[in-house]
């Protein structure tokens, strides 16, 4: 088949589809694991945050007083500060890291959705306004009853979100094998 594509756009990767299924198999079955303890993944995701503003802080703070005559030594002394903190605090908590995390991320889609809402209405005379207008609402109206049913969602809302994206994602790179697996060869 990799000869059939010769001199199509996929004919440098059509050989290699078994790579592209694979790599797809591989995210789903990550995917269906995460769905199965979503708790589990929420925690560990938090614990990685916060190891990583750790991190981030240590860099920061040793940026700061490499350069203690730059303007902004002060700013990011405070931000290296901040950042260690916080990992320390998500690290040391990591169910009230999840739950902040889960607000932040709670407060995004309802700010998506107001804005979204703001934007179909102001634009009404193009055709898919209302479809605009719809997802607004619904990401207005997710992220609402999200938040008024916190703690919970903070216990699982991000692991299922890892889950989601890790299945979708595999289903995406299984798809695209699979059609460069029987792709047909274009002629010129």
């Amino acid at each position: 088949m990799a000869r059939a594509m010769a001199g199509t756009p996929y004919s440098s990767i059509a050989g290699k589809w078994v790579w592209f299924a694979a790599l797809g198999l591989v995210l789903i079955i990550l995917g269906v694991l995460a769905w199965i303890d979503v708790a589990t993944v929420t925690l560990a995701s938090t614990l990685v945050i916060g190891a990583l503003l750790l991190v981030g802080g240590v860099f920061q703070l040793i940026h700061a007083f490499m350069n203690p005559g730059w303007r902004g030594f002060v700013f990011g002394l405070l931000l290296g500060v901040l950042y260690v903190i916080g990992g320390l605090l998500i690290i040391s908590e990591p169910v009230q890291g999840a739950i902040l995390l889960t607000i932040l991320l709670v407060a995004a889609i309802i700010v998506g959705g107001i804005v979204r809402i703001a934007l179909a209405l102001r634009h009404r005379e193009v055709r898919a306004w209302g479809l605009v207008l719809l997802s607004g609402l619904v990401s207005f109206v997710v992220g609402g009853l999200l938040y008024a049913n916190m703690p919970w969602p903070g216990l699982w809302l991000l692991g299922t979100l890892i889950a989601v994206e890790l299945f979708v994602q595999g289903a995406g790179w299984l798809y695209f094998g699979i059609a460069l697996r029987f792709a047909p060869a274009r002629t010129a």
